[in-house]
């Protein structure tokens, strides 16, 4: 099984990557502590493509969290057999931003790479409620939805994600 998670940051990608991971014993990859290296420097494309061509080379199944379509999108929705989109309401990102926050502050959540200390600043804020729901971005989701039509699940809830994944319902806040 091959699961692509993608959405809207703030929105549960990686916690979710990581429960349907452990659920099911897939290797699970987050892409955000592909693109990002210690002390949130954005690592040289290079290095992170081919730390994601290792990964999908390596592995027959897999659980990928994370955007970037920099980072061999394409491939991994084509091969994907299970695509995620969460596209949950501003606020509710913002709040989990938040409550992420006061989660992990002042340590590295295990999602990301090591020395990328959890932070929500100004830029990061606009992100979540306006600059990461451009109309470009919706377009995308819209575009994967359309080209993968019979793979694609749009999520817009915590209850809807309980209701698609009882095996992990307990599990999600």
């Amino acid at each position: 099984m091959k699961i692509a998670i993608l959405g809207y940051s703030g929105s549960g990608k990686s916690t979710l990557a990581r429960l349907l991971a452990a659920r099911f014993s897939l290797p699970c990859l987050h892409l955000d502590a592909v693109h990002w290296s210690a002390g949130w420097k954005g690592r040289k494309a290079q290095e992170a493509l081919s730390i994601v061509s290792h990964f999908l080379l390596q592995n027959k199944s897999w659980v990928i969290d994370g955007n970037y379509r920099n980072l061999l999108q394409q491939e991994r929705l084509d091969s994907a057999d299970l695509i995620l989109i969460l596209q949950f309401p501003r606020l509710v990102c913002l709040y989990r931003a938040f409550k992420r926050l006061f989660r992990y502050k002042g340590r590295t959540r295990p999602d990301m790479a090591e020395g990328c200390n959890e932070k929500v600043d100004a830029e990061f804020i606009r992100w979540i409620l306006y600059k990461g729901r451009s109309k470009a971005v919706r377009d995308h989701y819209r575009r994967i939805r359309q080209q993968y039509p019979d793979k694609v699940q749009t999520l817009k809830s915590s209850r809807q994600i309980k209701q698609y994944f009882p095996c992990i319902a307990g599990s999600i806040s």
